[in-house]
């Protein structure tokens, strides 16, 4: 089952103004989380001066760089941290220029400087302005697709999980999804690209922070630990790898010469938020619920103009509980009454309690401390934490506390980084991290077994399965590592040469991975599934002299294996990339990135000619693969953008690129052929007798022609300032995706031999594609209103049988023999046709600030398979394509009200009042009934998988009425944000939230 999508986001970028003899423009740029300045000092008359001095000094600090410019009169700065800085311009005969300008994260800001030939020194003031995308400017010099957000902006803005990308949902091209899976319930993921936001690449501080093994974003952090990020989209440079989508870099808070801090209180309780009416309605009693965080951050000097620190904590104190309804409770006390007649064996009680309390707690650190060694040289170490612990996770409506499980995930990461001018114009910068996840998943009961009854297993929780009994991990979306360890170590080296006319940069990227492992269970397990309810059972005595008859016949039982996987990745990347400004108003951004991986396809040290199931084929003479996978080292990907200003203003750009993107993730598709190698093999001596020594009925393999999945980015568009308020762009992007991962079930019939094991075998052969137009319109109107309004029409298609996602998730194929069928092209899970965003402050008479993020976008689609999981269904004999079923429009609207007191010249209080899904939309997204063993239709035709009726009086089925719509087999299911914890899910009821905030 797909994981479903979440959370709203907003992201912005930074002030820029003109004042007499500065103009400013901002270009987002780089990976790394710095930013550059690039400028044309001249006269009055526009002539270019050489030779002048350009000095630049970070604002409360000590950390100061130089630079001189070229015949020209052009000057480059290079890796500059995000902030504000002082730009102290001389030149012989003429007046020293002053000012203060802002560096954005992964930016490139212009200036024009104008000097005038007077002896008399000239100060030019630009106000350094909260980051705001209403106020970022027209991009004159880049083709990538991304915006910028600030320390300002994650805390103004409502953000219902406060979660550090939430806001990136303003980006346009962004689409909210749910957190990738239960093993990280509180990281959140960003769709870029029609994909699940797996396949997107994060960077902290220049250190990787991408999970591995199953994707996205590794770690999460308190948005009060970062300083500013950038939401990139489409068409990164050249020193960007490992997505085939878009990335994240975001850059850490730091100390300064000035003692700086924030401290905050959020609370919501249950009586402030509404039912979730598919898993609580009413008259059930309501789930109590109650979450408080508590934030504290303070940084400032050890050593004025020497050494700085900055530390912050977050803690998350959550009581949330599933409370059970009358149906659940009187469905509870029959099987409790059945245990109690000494009917389940091992069991002679069952306990039942009138609601499950389900605990969080989370804390969040971050600590860096940054040296100034010299003029020269610069220093940071950065380290920071997140610990978590979930009790009863899995927990649903209709499962007993048994099915639950304790979570606790350990995520570890430290940054030391070092920038190095060997002059004026060649900068390194040097990078090491170290990350560690560490996560443990134990069940609430360990008695071997677990009892499924159609109550459980049909109703509309995603998760719920078993009723009873040990959490088996059995189904589609539970099917996850109950351990996890991932231990990364990077070594990352950029050189950079800041000419005036020129940035050229290159560098090289190490990571290191001895640790990649994990565990699902593989103990023994029998699981009992019932035909009927256990108030069937209770209903009279002949019943309940049936239960062990069907408990019998309903049991299903896994054989003891060993459930680790363990894997030793190392990943190589070498690349080059120039930004040369051609002419005034043609920037060309070109580059070169080459990739590798090592020992991807291998697990516990051995190649793929140890698993049993290959061993078997070659018995068997099938030639299914007649070698092991290999990497794939061909990896050349290149980039090339340009950004044209038309006429003299500045104030229009045409834009467009190209580059090619790699990512090779599919170790969560692949678990079982890692698994399968655990053991030393076993010669398979004859395949036609069962059981026979090395041999095996099933198993799972990859493909021998593996390639690395691609994608193709082609954009274009064109950027227009109507004034220095108002700017509208649009833009369209292409991403063509290759050698996507799918898995082909093979059995005795496609292999054409009675004795061939069922086998599944994973090839990188799908394709993909994503096409959008992105319109953004900005807007700002001093001390009355901001705003930024973002319009997306795009269409995402994959090949697929049952699940139609991009790169990210291996989707699979119905027929191995003919895996590019009819019906097996069609939408991704995250296809939004038409998306809206509309996000802004107003500020209102009194001194109250009301500030919004409203999401609107189009019903995404969703797939109905047959009982077994294999293949789609039909509807009135005819077959359904990929994902042909939608769901319903998503409309959100957050809100915030915030009333600022300023005292003491630095010091503000800030109490406010928040509102998630202000009009308590139900909106569940793609979360719908996915499976026909689940819908409210005769037994036969579930059986079938062909689809004619819906039964009015489910499950009794009397009485039918004909299917002449696929909407009438629309049914809302539970939120998996609610699966992965409770609140995390963007389609949550109505809620509110009281806080306030102290800053100084």
């Amino acid at each position: 089952m797909r994981l479903s999508r979440i959370k709203a986001l907003r992201l912005c970028a930074t002030a820029v103004v003109s004042c007499l003899s500065l103009a400013v423009a901002v270009t987002l740029h780089a990976q790394t989380p710095t930013g550059s300045l690039r400028g044309v000092v001249q006269d009055s008359r526009g002539a270019r001066i050489a030779s002048a001095d350009v000095e630049v000094q970070a604002v409360g600090s000590s950390v100061k760089r130089e630079a001189v410019a070229n015949n020209e009169g052009e000057f480059r700065i290079e890796n500059l941290l995000p902030g504000p800085y002082r730009v102290v311009v001389n030149a012989i005969g003429f007046g020293e220029v002053k000012s203060e300008v802002a560096v954005v994260v992964s930016s490139v800001r212009d200036l024009t400087v104008t000097m005038k030939p007077s002896a008399v020194a000239e100060t030019v003031n630009v106000e350094a302005q909260p980051s705001a995308v209403t106020m970022q400017p027209v991009d004159l010099a880049s083709a990538v697709h991304q915006t910028a957000i600030n320390q300002h902006d994650l805390q103004e803005l409502p953000l219902a999980a406060r979660s550090f990308a939430n806001i990136a949902f303003l980006a346009p091209g962004t689409e909210p999804v749910e957190p990738s899976d239960p093993t990280k319930a509180r990281i959140t993921a960003v769709s870029t690209g029609g994909s699940s936001g797996l396949n997107n690449e994060l960077s902290v501080d220049g250190g990787d922070n991408s999970d591995d093994w199953i994707g996205g974003f590794l770690q999460n952090f308190s948005p009060d630990a970062i300083q500013e990020f950038a939401m990139r989209t489409a068409q990164e440079d050249a020193d960007t790898g490992g997505t085939t989508a878009g990335s994240v870099v975001i850059t850490t808070r730091r100390g300064n010469n000035v003692w700086h801090g924030n401290a905050a209180f959020y609370d919501r309780q249950s009586a402030l938020n509404a039912r979730f009416p598919i898993e609580n309605p009413a008259p059930n009693p309501k789930q109590p619920f109650s979450r408080q965080n508590y934030i504290g951050a303070i940084g400032g000097p050890m050593v004025k103009d020497k050494l700085w620190f900055f530390s912050s904590l977050e803690y998350v104190h959550e009581n949330a509980s599933i409370a059970y309804s009358p149906a659940s409770s009187a469905q509870f006390d029959s099987l409790a009454q059945i245990a109690g007649d000494g009917l389940i064996p091992g069991v002679s009680s069952i306990a039942v309690p009138a609601n499950v309390p389900i605990p969080f707690r989370d804390y969040i650190s971050s600590i860096r401390f940054d040296w100034a060694q010299s003029t020269r040289s610069q220093w940071f170490l950065r380290t920071s934490s997140d610990s978590y612990l979930t009790h009863n996770a899995l927990v649903q409506q209709a499962t007993l506390p048994s099915t639950g499980l304790t979570t606790h995930n350990n995520y570890f990461n430290t940054v030391i980084s070092n920038t190095y001018a060997f002059s004026p114009t060649w900068l390194g910068t040097f990078v090491f991290d170290a990350s560690e996840l560490h996560l443990t998943q134990s069940r609430n009961s360990d008695l071997g077994f677990a009892l499924a009854f159609p109550f459980s297993s049909t109703t509309l929780t995603v998760s719920g399965f078993e009723t009873f009994g040990d959490n088996q991990f059995a189904t589609p979306i539970t099917l996850f590592p109950s351990l996890r360890n991932q231990q990364k170590y990077q070594f990352r080296y950029d050189v950079t040469r800041a000419s005036g006319r020129h940035g050229i940069k290159f560098g090289i990227n190490f990571i290191h991975e001895p640790v990649l492992s994990g565990a699902f269970p593989g103990n023994q397990e029998t699981l009992y599934s019932l035909p009927n309810n256990p108030t069937f059972y209770t209903a009279n005595a002949t019943n309940l002299q049936q239960f062990p008859i069907d408990f019998a016949a309903g049991a299903a039982t896994t054989a003891a294996s060993d459930g680790s996987f363990s894997q030793s990745v190392q990943r190589l990347a070498l690349y080059a990339e120039d930004s040369w400004r051609v002419t005034p108003r043609l920037t060309l951004n070109y580059g070169l990135r080459y990739q590798a991986s090592f020992g991807l396809l291998n697990a516990s040290g051995r190649s793929q000619l140890d698993n049993p199931a290959f061993i078997t084929l070659q018995a068997l003479g099938i030639p299914l693969e007649n070698s092991a996978p290999h990497d794939d080292r061909r990896q050349f990907a290149p980039r090339l953008g340009f950004a044209y200003s038309v006429g003299n203003g500045g104030s229009t750009v045409i834009r467009g690129g190209f580059g090619m993107f790699y990512n090779d993730l599919a170790q969560n598709g692949w678990a079982p052929a890692f698994q399968a190698v655990n053991m030393p093999p076993q010669p398979c001596t004859n395949p036609t007798t069962t059981p026979s020594p090395g041999c095996v009925t099933s198993g799972t393999l990859i493909d021998s022609n593996y390639k690395t999945p691609y994608a193709i980015h082609v954009t274009g568009g064109v950027q227009h300032a109507f004034n220095a308020n108002w700017m509208l762009s649009a833009d369209y992007t292409h991403e063509q995706g290759n050698h996507g991962y799918r898995a082909y079930p093979y059995d005795s019939g496609s292999l054409n031999n009675a004795f061939a094991p069922s086998v599944t075998l994973f090839k990188s052969d799908n394709r993909s594609s994503y096409n959008a137009l992105m319109l953004h319109l900005q807007g700002n109107m001093t001390k009355r209103f901001n705003l930024v309004a973002n319009y997306t029409l795009s269409k995402a298609q994959t090949w697929g049988c049952v699940l139609g996602e991009l790169f990210d998730y291996v989707n699979g194929v119905c027929n191995p023999l003919n895996a590019f069928g009819p019906g097996d092209y069609g939408p991704s899970g995250e296809d939004v046709t038409q998306r809206f965003v509309l996000a802004g402050t107003v500020n209102l008479p009194g001194g109250f600030e009301v500030s919004t993020i409203t999401q609107l976008e189009s019903a995404r689609p969703f797939t109905i398979t047959t009982a077994d999981n294999s293949h789609r269904i039909s509807v009135n004999g005819v077959p359904t394509s990929l994902d042909e079923f939608r769901g319903t429009p998503y409309i959100q609207a957050d809100l915030r009200v915030s009333r600022p007191f300023n005292f003491h010249d630095r010091w503000s209080v800030i109490p406010f009042f928040e509102l998630f899904n202000l009009f308590n939309r139900n909106n569940p997204g793609a979360n719908y009934v996915a499976s026909v063993a689940a819908l409210p239709v005769p037994a036969a035709e579930a059986q079938s998988g062909n689809v004619s009726h819906i039964c009015l009086d489910y499950p009794t089925c009397a009485k039918l009425q004909a299917v002449t719509s696929l909407n009438q087999l629309a049914i809302p299911a539970g939120g998996l944000g609610d699966f992965f914890g409770p609140g995390t899910t963007v389609g949550i009821p109505f809620a509110a939230q009281i806080g306030a905030r102290i800053t100084f």
